[in-house]
């Protein structure tokens, strides 16, 4: 059966996993990878957003790629996780305000922009696991989980900490973030860092789902 292994090793809880209902949203590196795990380990319905479309620079770490090159992300994906919901919608601040999170278990962070990760953090940090940039690092050891506010050697975290205390925001949720010091200051990106943050993601999201 296509999730037998996944029933062997989640037993009675896996009930809980057939039946969550998660928003993603972000596919680029790190959504991608969450969204491969999160299919393959029988989460069903799966809502995923994005704006992007598919270009040449995204094969060095973007599931599908390659062969979807000039076309939109999430339309591209759902030819290949048939069963997920893709809106194609760019996520910004705005966008987050106006949006119902209610009906979700779950609601997974992998966008880049600071403005909405924030109203995020606002409005469902209940439900909320976010990761934060996987760019200019070489190694995935270095990943790790812990609260927004225990973050530490990651710089985008650190400005994402600086806002959320000016909004006095005081609250707890899980980022994945890295504790290696960038290599660079481009935007170099490799696909074993980014990766291994989406499944990171992947597996926070279902330990959430499967406590009691």
């Amino acid at each position: 059966m296509r999730f037998e292994r996944s029933r062997m090793l989640f037993g009675e809880d896996y009930s809980d996993i057939e039946k969550a209902k998660v928003l993603l949203l972000g596919v680029g590196g790190v959504g991608s990878y969450c969204l491969d795990c999160l299919y393959r380990t029988g989460v069903r319905d799966i809502t995923i957003i994005d704006f992007d479309t598919y270009d040449e620079s995204n094969q060095n770490r973007q599931m599908w790629s390659e062969h979807h090159c000039g076309e939109s992300k999430v339309l591209s994906l759902k030819e290949h996780y048939p069963e997920i919901i893709a809106i194609e919608k760019r996520i910004d601040e705005e966008w987050v305000k106006a949006f119902d999170f209610e009906p979700y278990d779950l609601v997974l962070d992998a966008i880049d922009d600071r403005g909405a990760k924030l109203a995020l953090a606002q409005k469902c940090y209940k439900k909320l696991i976010s990761a934060t940039g996987s760019a200019k690092r070489l190694d995935p050891t270095k990943i790790e989980v812990a609260t927004i506010w225990k973050t530490h050697g990651d710089r985008f975290a650190s400005k994402i900490r600086y806002e959320l205390k000016k909004r006095r925001f005081t609250k707890k949720y899980p980022v994945i973030f890295s504790s290696e010091p960038a290599h660079v200051k481009v935007k170099g990106s490799f696909m074993a860092v980014t990766a291994a943050f989406g499944l990171t993601m992947c597996s926070v999201a279902i330990k959430k789902l499967t406590e009691k």
